[in-house]
């Protein structure tokens, strides 16, 4: 007899979904789509894990990382997984979630759930996360329900007095029971909707810098004044300055505006506008280098507003999230505006993602982006719960347009929006003479948040920062418990807002 185990792949599917079926005989809908296989192999490939015997395919487990403060203990099934979506799996989470084990009952005198748990637990450690933890159902507690609370069961369990296929199994490799989830599982009729919250610890666990201990998350914002700048040194100085300020305040981000560079499109003025912007667009590559390492020097997460880039003959308007362990992440501005086409003959980008930071998913659009609710309503669905958003506006009306949808946005997809952008005269430079900006974060708008659903904002036209805290579990409670509930009551049966080409 060959015993393998190794990382489950989209071409198991077959044989994954004929060993759920006798998994789970009693279960409707019993068996998980190929879309669903495909998203988990494509978005974290090791938690996949099965065991073939023979070749045959013989059991399975399924698992992602998640931010596990986000949720905490009292969370569903289909929370944890966004509704099956996985959009809540994170490569900078600190917990390993179970979400699926099964062994064939062929092969069950095997032992084969034990290698699935030790390979679990092998993961953990090599990745450093915290703990394993799974919601696990008590599939035998219909039989005793008329008699026993949830509580006497798996006390009864524990003792073992009682015989639990699934309590039992986890019990028996080390996992300890932290509570009795109601509601976990909809329709789990044998387990009468409750599980159990179960927890492995990693003992090897070695907390990561900045790993977020809690749901409250600083914004640092900038309304920068357009001024001459004699050279690049004069640039980073202005820069290192707030970069400083807000990281004495212990922000987690810094959130730069739209364009904040171009004071250094001055020697270039004698060219036209094209010209001079690819001029300009010869520092980019340095100045998100220097601003970089001002992330990790500063342990500050920094949204450095936007930048032209020149690729392939193509000028593109880029904005650069700069992680504070290192990381660099982009965001290509989608909707050109045509100002930026006539003038300069921006290019839009082609690519909409929400990032993975130290503090959760947050997405990253430019200015006019703002506009088209499609965009945050694609990166909400992938988990986003604060979007930043750098915008470089000239004249008053222009930034009303950018203020008003930004705060439509935080009310119709549940979560915070940071908008930052330009303020002052810029003479001597073509096509940024005026500026006009606030710097504002909006909230959504219910009993939790501020009744003018404005969490901090910025004096009209001056250059300053802001510093605003923001609460995560507030958005998990409002999508929950709110007085209206816009992402759940959507029709999705009349319509639906689709991310073409993604998995």
């Amino acid at each position: 007899m060959q015993v393998e185990i190794r990382k489950l792949n989209i071409d198991d599917y077959d044989e994954l979904a004929e060993a759920m079926q006798k998994a789970y005989p009693d279960i409707d809908d019993n068996v998980w789509s190929k879309r669903n296989i495909q998203k988990l192999t494509s978005i974290f490939s090791e938690g996949q894990i099965c065991i073939t015997v023979d070749g045959k395919l013989a059991a399975a487990a399924l698992s992602i990382i998640v931010q596990y403060e986000l949720y905490g203990d009292q969370h569903t099934y289909q929370e944890i997984t966004g509704n099956e979506s996985f959009n809540t799996h994170t490569n900078v989470g600190n917990v390993l979630y179970g979400i699926e084990v099964f062994v064939d009952p062929e092969f069950r005198a095997l032992r084969l759930g034990r290698r699935l748990y030790d390979a679990r637990k092998e993961l953990c450690e090599i990745l450093n996360l915290k703990s394993i933890i799974i919601g696990g159902r008590i599939p035998n507690y219909h039989l005793y329900s008329k008699e026993l609370s949830p509580r006497e069961y798996i006390t009864k369990v524990r003792n073992k007095e009682i015989y639990d296929p699934v309590l039992s199994f986890q019990i028996g490799n080390n996992f300890s029971p932290v509570k009795i989830l109601k509601g976990y599982l909809k329709g789990d009729s044998e387990s009468k909707e409750y599980a159990v919250l179960l927890q492995w610890n990693n003992i090897y666990y070695t907390a990561k810098k900045n790993t977020m201990q809690d749901s409250v998350i600083r914004l640092g914002l900038v309304q920068w004044q357009m001024r001459p700048l004699k050279d690049l040194e004069d640039f980073y100085k202005q820069v290192e300055f707030f970069i400083d300020a807000v990281a004495g305040y212990q922000s987690d981000f810094c959130l730069f505006p739209e364009l904040f560079n171009t004071p250094l499109l001055a020697p270039f003025n004698h060219m036209n506008e094209r010209e001079s912007m690819e001029k300009l667009s010869e520092l980019t590559e340095e100045i998100k280098h220097k601003i970089s390492e001002f992330a990790v020097s500063y342990n500050v997460n920094i949204i450095s507003g936007s930048m032209p880039i020149l690729e392939e003959g193509k000028l593109y308007n880029v904005s650069y999230l700069l992680h504070r362990d290192g990381k660099i992440d982009e965001y290509r501005k989608v909707h050109i505006t045509p100002n930026e086409k006539k003038y300069y003959g921006m290019t839009g980008g082609n690519e909409i993602k929400v990032f993975d930071t130290d503090c959760g998913k947050i997405g990253v659009i430019i200015c006019y982006d703002v506009e088209f609710p499609e965009l945050p309503r694609l990166l909400a669905d992938q988990g986003m719960k604060i979007l930043f958003v750098p915008y470089l506006t000239d004249t008053q009306n222009a930034y009303t347009r950018v203020r008003h949808c930004a705060a439509a946005r935080a009310i119709e997809n549940e979560c915070y929006v940071a908008i930052a952008g330009c303020v002052g005269n810029l003479p001597g430079v073509n096509n940024m003479d005026i500026q006009y900006g606030q710097a504002t974060v909006f909230t959504p708008s219910d009993f939790a948040f501020p009744s003018n659903a404005i969490k901090g904002e910025a004096t009209p036209n001056t250059e300053m920062t802001i510093i605003v805290d923001v609460d995560l579990n507030l958005l998990k409670e409002l999508h929950y418990n709110g007085a209206v509930k816009t992402m759940t009551d959507r029709r999705q049966d009349l319509y639906d807002v689709i991310l073409r080409n993604q998995i």
